[in-house]
């Protein structure tokens, strides 16, 4: 090793301990001196150790450096065991905060020198984070309930345990389905579902809703549709907002399949998006007017509570039927030639628009002609946004479903008007 990269990694091991250090004396800097077992040169020096045991390991090789660090961090750990020991005697109280911080930034000091600077910086600023929100973090633990817990580690557990285990591979006929595509369905469901109740509960409804339908919007306007229709259907908040967060999900869905459209098959934008876009300027207006636009006091009365994040088979079951009917529409575009390539992206629509946009923009214009690609990708969208009705008058009913109705039906409306005029479809007297 070089003197200038020894030297800098030296003082990487230095500024770990300060950053650390730093947090550490801060949190304690009304106390007597001496009445404490570390401040900033304690951790700046554990640092500096830390990164000699480091320096050595490294000379010595593998096996022999691999003691050598060993046994030095068990001595430092055993030495700063004790003093931790009598500093919570003295204080009458039980914290282990001091001897971890302390055995962490020896340990990320070594590390300074022997692995990746940039993960040992990395892991020093996670940990003084970490340790700086000590108050927060408690609030927090004891502020969350147990069915919010629960739901968080159902939705970790599908995310990091069962999705890297599930099959990449299609299972079927007709080009099959994806497992692995359809446990990402199911998460998307929870996740958006998981979301939203969190942003309600800590930015209120109106803005909690909205925030919450846009960004379920960017992976799945249909999910953010189906947790909202059960919200209003339990009665768990205003049937108005709920409908406008459906409608800021729709918003950016058309926004988003203009933007893959771009992105993969930008000779297909001009007929695509002049419709998609109308159709999102619709629906923003009408999330506006959810939130913005009804009378004051018109909802004061009723507060809005989400009694939980959401509910793990309802989400499985919903994901293995849009499956199937991705199935249904590969079958139809294998079976059928190009109108059914049109028929089964309008019967995939129903499950994923981000799908039948990248398949269909990449099949023009070799076996596709640009109008045949842009009107499957706008059948996709119209069934997509149509399905939304279907939803909300079979789960939300009431005011919920007539509120999705008008928002749908004026999309669609947009939609086609546009799509009349630009694909020159409309009589020239009107389009001039």
């Amino acid at each position: 090793m070089e003197f200038q990269e020894l030297i800098s990694r030296f003082a990487l091991a230095l500024g770990i301990g300060l950053l650390i250090g730093l947090e550490r004396g801060w949190r304690m800097r009304e106390e007597k001196a001496g009445s404490r077992t570390a401040g900033i040169r304690t951790f700046a020096v554990t640092g500096l150790l830390g990164g000699v045991a480091g320096a050595l390991g490294r000379t010595l090789g593998d096996t022999g450096g691999g003691v050598v660090i060993g046994l030095s961090i068990a001595a430092f750990g055993a030495v700063m065991a004790l003093f931790c020991l009598e500093q919570n005697r003295a204080e009458k109280q039980f914290s282990a905060t001091t001897w971890v911080a302390s055995m962490a930034t020896f340990a990320l000091g070594a590390y300074a020198l022997i692995g990746d600077m940039r993960a040992a910086a990395a892991l020093a600023v996670a940990m003084a984070v970490i340790l700086a929100m000590r108050e927060p973090m408690h609030d927090w633990v004891k502020a969350i309930t147990w069915p919010e817990l629960q739901s968080g580690l159902v939705l970790l557990a599908m995310t990091f345990i069962a999705l890297p285990i599930m099959p990449d591979d299609r299972i079927g006929p007709f080009g099959g389905v994806n497992p692995r595509e359809v446990w990402l369905i199911a998460i998307v469901l929870a996740g958006v579902s998981f979301a939203g109740y969190a942003l309600v509960k800590y930015l209120g409804a109106s803005l909690g809703i909205l925030l919450a339908g846009a960004a379920g919007g960017l992976a799945s306007s249909t999910a953010v549709t189906l947790t909202s229709a059960r919200r209003a259907a339990a009665g768990e908040g205003s049937a108005g907002l709920l409908a406008g967060s459906v409608a800021a999900a729709s918003a950016v869905m058309f926004v988003r399949v203009c933007a893959i459209v771009a992105a993969i098959g930008p000779a297909l934008l001009p007929s695509v998006a002049p419709p998609l876009l109308a159709a999102a300027v619709v629906a923003a207006g009408h999330a506006a007017f959810a939130v913005y636009g009804r009378p004051a006091g018109a909802e004061a009365g009723r507060r809005i509570e989400f009694r939980n994040p959401f509910s793990f088979w309802s989400v499985v079951v919903f994901a293995m039927a849009l499956g199937l009917v991705i199935l249904v529409g590969r079958y139809l575009g294998e079976v059928f030639g190009a109108t059914g390539a049109i028929v089964g992206a309008a019967a995939m629509g129903l499950a994923d628009v981000d799908a039948v946009t990248v398949s269909m923009s990449r099949l023009a214009p070799d076996l596709l002609s640009p109008e045949e690609a842009s009107l499957a990708i706008l059948a996709a969208v119209f069934t997509n946004t149509a399905a939304k009705i279907g939803i909300g008058a079979v789960i939300g009913r009431g005011r919920f479903a007539r509120d999705i109705a008008v928002m749908a039906v004026a999309c669609l409306a947009a939609g086609i008007l546009l799509a009349w005029f630009t694909t020159g479809l409309a009589p020239d007297a009107l389009r001039r």
